[in-house]
């Protein structure tokens, strides 16, 4: 333990704290700690770039374009809620992730969280269902980028379009994490920029401010309707609709927590990741809830574009509710702007996927649960990781091939439930991390970042993520409507995620880990050196510093 750490402990009113013992990757317990292998990635990672991390991995197609989906199967109301309700739940997942994370500031941590403090079964499940749902979003995200080119006319085929944008993403993360993190510090403040003033304008256009002078109020909500009916009619119908939506929701908040996965590379992360993690959710939560709102006030739900856009299956911003309303409006001309911001957001969600899958299958690494050779790393950049997920990411050109174009559905949905997979095993290995904490008389005011509510901000985020996990494909089961492409992408990650754990337990022989045997220190040796070396926190001096200082 380091002497620091257990002075500052009881010196703020700890009992004596207990022996910690280690636990290896076998479970057998060793009397002293040896430590984690924390890497030797570099912290180049400002606050300015956290803070902008997970927006880059939140905000894009999904916000852009797939809320149109969201509005035209539930309705404005249930739009609405669906997203307030699934904030919350992000709002408990990001808190428990950065609890930990201050406290143990290693790179990708999730699963070395999950090895020391429930079963290293779950560390090497999480570990590689993480790097998966990460992985899996960059093709998916350079698919969705290729197609929003065609919005605008053009001969260069599909293929090309792919390549460029594939190489690109690529060759960013071969470079140090710096240039990453000033490449998406560059496109967040982009998003940022874009999504505050569609807000505006959508405000604007519903008090009547657009050319057409028309108040629209909340007139969509009384015709056609607040909440939409989806298999059946009447209450029940509106309520599968409302259901229906809250796993799309799930999938856009989804990166949110990439701010975390950055610890182990950001400068002062005691400091800067409660910072981003407090602003980021407020940002994320309201420009996603506020936009939503404000579609479902703009758009009715059964707007002949919207809906012939989806079903058409149109590229760009065809589909993109925020299109539709201004044109609506009578404003001409931003089409096009739009569709440039969608494509820079889809890349730039696609780049933060990337650089977080190789965060997480190095730590997975690390904690020796994946090969070895993963650790391998240059100029701190894990380039063995990177590789891996390059290989991966090649899946994206089975979406040149209109045949294989249905594999590749396949693949990208493998990933669909993992989010909430993902979710609730973070929200339960905070829950026995809360509880070795208060075994080992660990105050929570010794902690660097600590929330309210907890641990049952993450009892509820468990049981929400796994009930729509569980109930995501449940018009599969009504008549008519069974089908392999209906029932195994809402489903197969389950037994997957089941399979990996089983299989590791059983093979390994690993023990679920006591709290008299969990491990709160390795790793966070020299951390108090290490933050000393950083720049004081600087001051505002003006209004203007202010703002660039909540900013960044």
């Amino acid at each position: 333990m380091e002497p620091g750490i257990r002075s500052d402990i009881e010196a703020k009113g700890g009992d004596s704290v207990r022996s910690i013992r280690n636990v290896d990757n076998d479970g057998n317990k060793h009397a002293r700690i040896d430590g984690t292998n924390p890497g030797t990635l570099k912290r180049g990672l400002k606050a300015r770039h956290v803070q902008f991390l997970a927006l880059s991995g939140a905000i894009g197609t999904g916000l852009f374009v797939g809320s149109g989906q969201v509005l035209a199967v539930a309705g404005p109301l249930s739009a609405f809620l669906a997203y307030a309700i699934t904030g919350a739940n992000l709002f408990a997942v990001i808190n428990s992730m950065g609890e930990m994370a201050t406290w143990l500031p290693l790179p990708g941590a999730a699963p070395i969280f999950a090895s020391r403090f429930v079963d290293p079964a779950l560390g090497f499940t999480l570990g590689w269902n993480y790097w998966y749902q990460f992985a899996i979003g960059v093709p998916i995200e350079i698919s969705a980028a290729a197609v929003v080119i065609e919005y605008w006319p053009n001969s260069v085929p599909t293929v090309v379009w792919i390549s460029v944008l594939f190489v690109l993403m690529v060759f960013v993360n071969c470079l140090p994490v710096k240039i990453y993190g000033e490449t998406e510090f560059v496109f967040g403040a982009i998003k940022l920029t874009t999504i505050v003033g569609l807000i505006l304008l959508l405000f604007i256009i519903d008090l009547g401010g657009g050319p057409n002078h028309h108040r629209l109020g909340f007139q969509y909500w009384k015709n056609p309707g607040p909440m939409n009916e989806y298999l059946e009619t009447g209450a029940l119908g509106r309520f599968l609709a409302f259901w229906k939506v809250f796993i799309q929701a799930t999938f856009s908040y989804g990166g949110s927590e990439m701010v975390v996965v950055a610890a182990g590379e950001t400068k002062n992360p005691r400091r800067n990741i409660p910072k981003a993690v407090r602003r980021i959710f407020w940002r994320i939560t309201i420009f996603y809830v506020l936009s939503i709102l404000l579609i479902g006030m703009c758009v009715s739900s059964q707007d002949k574009r919207l809906l012939n856009a989806i079903t058409n299956n149109l590229p760009g911003v065809h589909a993109s509710p925020f299109v539709i309303a201004i044109e609506n409006s009578g404003i001409k001309g931003l089409p096009s702007v739009i569709n440039a911001v969608v494509l820079t957001s889809a890349w730039s969600a696609g780049n933060s996927f990337f650089y977080a899958s190789t965060r997480i299958l190095y730590s997975t690494a690390l904690d020796r649960k994946a090969p070895h050779f993963l650790t391998y790393e240059k100029f701190g950049v894990p380039y063995a990781c990177v590789a891996v997920t390059t290989a991966l990411s090649c899946l994206v050109y089975l979406n040149v091939n209109s045949s294989a174009s249905d594999v590749f559905f396949w693949i990208s949905n493998l990933s669909a439930v993992s989010t909430l997979i993902v979710w609730s095993s973070i929200c339960i290995t905070y829950i026995r991390f809360y509880q070795g904490m208060k075994y080992h008389n660990i105050p929570r005011s010794s902690l660097p970042f600590k929330t309210p509510f907890q641990p049952y901000l993450a009892y509820f985020a468990v049981i929400f993520s796994l009930t729509v996990a569980f109930f995501n494909g449940f018009d599969a089961f009504f008549p008519g409507k069974f089908s392999a492409k209906t029932f195994i992408p809402p489903y197969i990650d389950i037994p997957i995620f089941a399979s990996l754990f089983l299989g590791y337990k059983f093979v390994m022989k690993t023990k679920f880990i006591k709290v008299e045997d969990m491990d709160f220190w390795s790793g966070r040796e020299g951390m108090n050196d290490n933050e000393a070396v950083f720049d004081e926190i600087p001051r505002p001096k003006n209004f203007l510093q202010r703002i660039w200082f909540w900013i960044a």
